[in-house]
Order: C-alpha cells, then structure tokens, then sequence
C-alpha cells in the first residue's frame, strides 16, 4: 500500500508548470532581441562559444529537482503490515436510480446530479462504516462492492451516468434484492438500504422486495428525486432543450411517485425523504443511520509504512550533478566533435 506521509506538499507540484511557461516566455523575448541585432544564424557564427540548447536544458533539469524536491518533502511511504482491526459500524448500500427519466430538471440541476450530491454528503458524514453502491435501471448493477474505503465510493460516483444501464426502466425491486445479497458475510452487523430515485416503478413488485428485505433485518429507506407536477425528459444531459417524446409525437413527463416510495419505506421499517426538502431530510437520514446499533466490523488495513524519501532524493542529487556538470557554453576541447555527420566517399554530409 502507497501513500505520502505530508500529502499537502504535493500542492506545490503546482510551481512546476507555471516555471515552465515563464521559461518559454523568456525564450521567446530573447529570440525578439537577438533578432534585433540582425541573423540569428549569422549572430551564432559571430558567438560560437555560446550554446542556446544548454541553458534550457540546465533549466528543465532543475525543474525537474524541484519536482523530485516536493515529492520527497511528501514523504512517500509504503505499507509493510496488513493487520486486522475491529470498528463499531454498520454496513449501507446505496441504490442510484440512472433511468433515463433522472436527467428530467425540476430538481436543479438535475435529479441525477442532486441525487449523486446527496450521496456524497452521506459519505462525508459516515465514520468506520462500510458503504456500496449500485446503479439501476431496468436491471440492477454493483457498481461498488461494499467497502470502508470512502475515497473509492466518491471516485466511482463521479462516474455515473444515465448511459450506463442499456435496458431503460425502474426496476427498484430488483435493486432491493441485489442490495441485500451484495452485503458482506459477517453476522450480526446492522444493515441498511437507502433507494433514491423518483419512484416510477415500471419493472417489478418493490413492496414484496422491501418486505424481505425487513425479514432478514435490513432497513430500507427512499429518498424521491423530482416533483409531482413533473417535467420532460431530455433526450441527453447535453441536449437540455431537446424533450423525449411518445409515439404519438407527445412531450413525455415524468412526475416522481411519493406515494409508493413512502409505501416502500415502511414496508422495511425505514423512512421517506423528499427531494423538496433534501438537505433537512439527508440530515434527517444521518441521524436515523447514526441511531443504528453499531457493530463491530473486520477490517484489513496497514498499520505499519516505510520511509522511501530517499529514493527521490537521490534522484534529486543525481539530476543536480548532471546539471552541474553541463556548462552553458560549449566546451572549447570537444566544440570540434560533431557525433551527427558522417564522412562518406570522402565527403562530410550531414545527417
């Protein structure tokens, strides 16, 4: 396992590229000047001592060190002990509804991206609990095992789109289930489900599934996703004002169905939030999870990192003795070789 010990010098990284385009500027205003005296080609007979390519060389290589520089202030380190620990926690599975009807806007700026801002306060909020994710449309999709790692449950958010399931639909039935056999074997953890779509079930019996989900011990909680007065459908995120239509040539609405993801809530012994009152009810649905009973969860993490920052400081050292070594004038012993031509039949020819 890798990881830096002081991450936040990695934020100096950003010094690199700003010198590398002071450096081209310069460049560019000494090329400006030189052409004020006359030929560039001519100026180089006139200095032939003077090197152009050595000096931006000596350059780069010190950007280069500096580079080298920050990642060693970083201290890189490696893990070199997987240990089991035990956390008091629960385990909660998130289930996306990604059906074409999410990208509708009467939740800005859409149902899909406040949905998906949800989630991630949620995760923001959760501590030495493990979280999974799955996506659903007309079928359901683990898009992420359950995991404590909360840095790959954003990273894997950040990803999802309505163009990830093929078969169109909302199958929230079918996402219950998957969701209660995708969490982990351990016993004797509490467990919840939290569904957030806008609730046009058109797949399957989401009720019968909530209610099995109750009967092994997992709450089930809706978060609905829209308004009831309903909107269009874009055709894609990227075509707002293009709306899907029926096969009568009608604007299609999608209107979000409280009634029956309240139905669903209790059926499991959960709770329904709207999204008209979203950040209330996202903190409403923290402190429902924090009542949870907490449970101790195995996790493997290291315990034990190594010290590498001498391997970049090495490299460090090494690039400042190349650069040491490079003068900015060409040297007066080897100007006379030239490693790019080759004498053929008697003649010199340049390659």
């Amino acid at each position: 396992m890798f990881r830096f010990g002081h991450p936040e010098y990695l934020y100096l990284l950003v010094i690199i590229p700003v010198l590398a385009f002071l450096q081209l500027i310069f460049q560019h205003q000494r090329k400006k000047k030189l052409k004020r005296f006359g030929n560039l080609e001519l100026i180089s007979h006139l200095m032939p001592d003077i090197s152009y390519v050595r000096p931006v060389v000596k350059f780069y290589l010190l950007l280069l060190a500096l580079a080298g520089l920050i990642i060693t202030l970083a201290s890189p380190q490696f893990g070199t002990k997987l240990e089991t620990v035990k956390r008091k926690g629960i385990e909660l599975i998130i289930a996306l509804d990604v059906s074409n009807s999410m990208n509708a806007t009467d939740v800005q700026p859409s149902r899909l991206a406040r949905a998906k801002l949800a989630i991630e306060r949620l995760a923001d909020k959760m501590v030495n609990d493990r979280i999974g994710l799955i996506v659903f449309a007309g079928e359901a999709y683990v898009q992420l095992p359950i995991t404590s790692d909360y840095a790959s449950a954003k990273l894997f958010l950040s990803g999802i789109s309505t163009d990830m399931v093929p078969t169109q639909g909302t199958a929230i039935g079918a996402a219950i289930r998957l969701a209660t056999k995708s969490f982990s074997q351990q016993e004797g953890i509490n467990r919840a489900i939290v569904i957030i779509t806008d609730g046009e079930n058109h797949e399957d019996d989401a009720i019968v599934a909530a209610k099995e989900a109750i009967e092994k011990g997992i709450k089930v909680y809706t978060v609905g996703m829209g308004s009831p007065e309903g909107a269009p459908i874009p055709v894609s995120p990227n075509k707002l004002n293009t709306f899907m239509k029926d096969n009568e040539g009608n604007v299609v609405i999608t209107k979000m169905n409280p009634a029956l993801l309240r139905e669903i809530a209790e059926a499991a012994d959960g709770k329904y939030i709207p999204a008209n009152n979203l950040r209330a009810g996202i903190n409403d649905l923290i402190d429902e999870l924090g009542g949870l009973k907490k449970s101790e969860i195995e996790s493997k993490v290291y315990t034990d990192y190594d010290d590498k920052f001498q391997y970049p400081a090495a490299l460090v050292i090494l690039i400042l003795l190349i650069e040491l070594i490079i003068l900015e004038r060409k040297n007066k012993l080897l100007k006379n070789i030239d490693l790019f031509t080759v004498e053929e039949r008697g003649q010199k020819e340049e390659i």
